[in-house]
């Protein structure tokens, strides 16, 4: 028997799977495209009768162009295995889910069966476990759907959509960001029903959280014992108090002398350190993700392109408390038309609906708009002048066959990436940079003389003009470093906390290569990354610490990066909280912990000022005086919790 899935992102189909049944053994043939750039494999696996993979391969090319061999065996009751992670064996009593560590969107329906089989909860390989439990039912078309939540196979849960037989219907979930959906064929015309129940199951699960992690209060709270940073006087100060009532900061007082009231909720800061909520400048935010920004005390993101509906819907439910999240400032995503488009934001045919797409993100009070890839060079400048008429900014890649310097004369206000800007100095005009090769070309920087007169020009430019870059330099750092069984230095200080999918995830080389020759390269050329964040700092060329990624851990990373090119912990210190609020348009209220403001920050165990790593080790989040522990979050999401939750007494009776 044959069945054919399509892949969608953003409801536009990106990509297919053809599944083969011949027994307990399964085919599948997936390939997946969008952003120009894709994923190509086979896979090939063999059931028992519990629906246990006993053998499991995958072979082919995975999303960047590295290479994919993976291989499960089973011999006898021994479990062997090979992947970019790591090579392992089990001979334990009785099988386990073998969890793959490079394999397509149908993998959730094996873990979901194997574990209905096994009670609802199966041990995993390398290590934990995986849950699937009935969510709901659904009536679709006549049809009854039953809905499963899988657990403990990805970072975050997956669902899984059955028939009466438990043929696979969907899939969806699993990720951060812009997940990709799985649909069966047959049912492809129901993409649209089928999103909108992804999307309420999604908001089911994320307010049960919330009831369980947000703790609001209708009185007064204090935190004692505490040392705030001041960004204007880059220091911390002496132990205070700080009191928030109804979403803002009301009193800040010394520890010597404060009071306190009897109706109030006390927070024990045990000489912590108080410091304004963290920013992440370049995020593509889910419900998921902002989940995670929030146990990771960043409480204010700047959103660089989403899915318009969805992105608007989440704000209110996040600025209304409904389910946990950061401040969202929205960038409008305007992409050009062609075989590379990212399928997101708004797509237009012509300059006149490009300019359009300009008035409608105004019209909806979008701070920016965001130009990317497939653009056509040529719309640049109009579309930059209708958004500066409108007061909003112009930031975005630099499209295919344009230069920075070009996107600069245009009416550019920021460029975003820091390969972005540095590609301008890296390929020739007829390169094209709607393909991987925007990353991969980073191997050529360790040859790049900074003192060069394409470097010196176009960094000249953006001091004369004010131009600023958005670096996301520890994503780049992610693909650079990258290598197998090894875990990156960006990752060594949370990895181990996280679920086994997540960690095995990381460790893998995600850049296509045929010789160490080409690894060493990446690797050098990383140092030269560092070398053009310090030089533009020296020119006083404004950086803004960004991530596109989504956990939360990469924010903390981005800001090492930034103290590893030279930036004192204070200076990254005041980039991270005062300066990108203000950069933000919420310099009145945020970025700074004053009375009258926002009562949105974090309470750290030590002291940022000398240390920056010390953002890392977060006790206790507020967010418009919302307390939130990571402690209670992290455990909702199967990871291990760092540091315990400060102690709290309720008011005396």
């Amino acid at each position: 028997m044959i069945e054919r899935f399509s892949v969608f992102g953003a409801a536009v189909r990106v990509g297919e799977i053809t599944a083969t049944y011949d027994g307990d053994r399964i085919h599948l043939d997936f390939g997946v495209f969008n952003n120009g750039r894709g994923a190509k494999f086979e896979e090939r696996l063999l059931l028992n009768a519990d629906h246990v993979p006993l053998e499991w391969s995958i072979d082919g090319t995975s999303l960047m162009g590295g290479a994919v061999q993976e291989r499960l065996a089973t011999d006898g009751h021994v479990q062997s295995w090979s992947s970019q992670a790591e090579e392992g064996s089990d001979d334990s009593p009785g099988l386990k889910l073998y969890l793959a560590a490079d394999c397509s969107s149908y993998a959730p329906w094996i873990y979901a069966r194997a574990a209905l089989a096994a009670g609802g909860t199966i041990e995993a390989l390398p290590a934990g476990s995986v849950q699937a439990k009935p969510f709901t039912q659904v009536d679709l078309n006549g049809t009854t759907i039953d809905v499963y939540a899988v657990t403990g196979a990805a970072l975050t849960p997956q669902y899984v959509l059955m028939d009466a037989d438990e043929r696979l219907i969907a899939t969806s979930g699993g990720t951060l960001n812009f997940s990709d959906l799985l649909v069966r064929d047959d049912f492809a015309e129901r993409v649209p029903e089928l999103t909108d129940l992804i999307a309420s199951l999604t908001r089911r699960h994320l307010e049960e959280i919330q009831s369980r992690v947000r703790h609001h209060h209708d009185v007064p709270v204090r935190i004692r014992d505490v040392r705030i940073f001041d960004p204007d006087r880059g220091e911390l100060t002496e132990p205070m108090s700080v009191t928030t009532y109804r979403g803002k900061i009301t009193l800040i007082e010394p520890e010597t002398t404060a009071a306190g009231l009897p109706d109030e909720v006390v927070v024990d800061g045990a000489g912590g350190t108080l410091l304004a909520g963290l920013h992440d400048m370049h995020a593509h935010v889910s419900g998921w993700s902002a989940l995670f920004y929030i146990a990771a005390g960043v409480t204010t993101i700047r959103d660089m392109g989403n899915e318009n509906e969805v992105l608007l819907d989440l704000t209110t439910r996040m600025d209304t408390a409904k389910i946990a999240g950061p401040t969202v400032v929205p960038s409008g995503f305007i992409e050009g038309r062609s075989d590379f488009s990212m399928k997101l934001g708004i797509i237009p045919e012509t300059l006149d609906e490009a300019l359009q797409a300009v008035r409608r993100y105004g019209s909806l009070g979008y701070h920016q708009i965001k130009i990317y890839n497939s653009m056509n060079p040529d719309w640049v400048a109009p579309m930059a002048a209708e958004a500066h008429r409108l007061g909003m900014r112009v930031v975005g890649h630099v499209p295919a066959f344009s230069s920075p310097d070009r996107v600069i004369e245009d009416g550019y206000d920021e460029i975003t990436h820091i390969n972005q800007l540095m590609l301008g100095w890296l390929i020739s005009p007829e390169e094209d940079t709607r393909t991987p090769l925007r990353l991969t070309a980073m191997a050529r920087s360790k040859d790049l003389d900074l003192d060069s007169p394409p470097v010196q020009c176009t960094v000249n430019r953006m001091v004369e003009r004010g131009i600023g870059l958005d670096t996301t330099t520890v994503i780049l750092e992610r693909l650079m470093r990258s290598r197998t069984r090894t875990v990156a230095p960006g990752d060594r200080a949370y990895l181990d906390h996280m679920p086994v999918s997540y960690q095995r995830a990381r460790k893998r080389t995600y850049v296509p290569y045929s010789s160490q020759e080409e690894l060493d390269a990446y690797e050098e050329s990383f140092g030269k990354l560092l070398e053009v964040m310090r030089l533009l700092h020296e020119r006083g060329v404004r950086m803004w610490p960004g991530t596109d990624d989504g956990t939360g851990f990469t924010v903390h990373r981005e800001l090492e990066l930034y103290a590893a090119a030279g930036l004192t912990p204070v200076e990254v210190l005041r980039i991270a909280t005062r300066d990108c609020a203000a950069h933000l348009g919420l310099g009145h209220s945020h970025g700074s912990i004053e009375r009258g403001r926002s009562a949105s920050f974090v309470l750290l165990d030590g002291d940022p000022t000398r240390d920056v790593s010390a953002v890392r080790n977060i006790r206790m989040v507020v967010k418009n005086g919302d307390l939130y522990f990571p402690h209670d979050i992290y455990r909702e999401l199967n990871i291990k919790p760092f540091l315990p939750p400060p102690a709290v007494s309720a008011p005396a009776e």
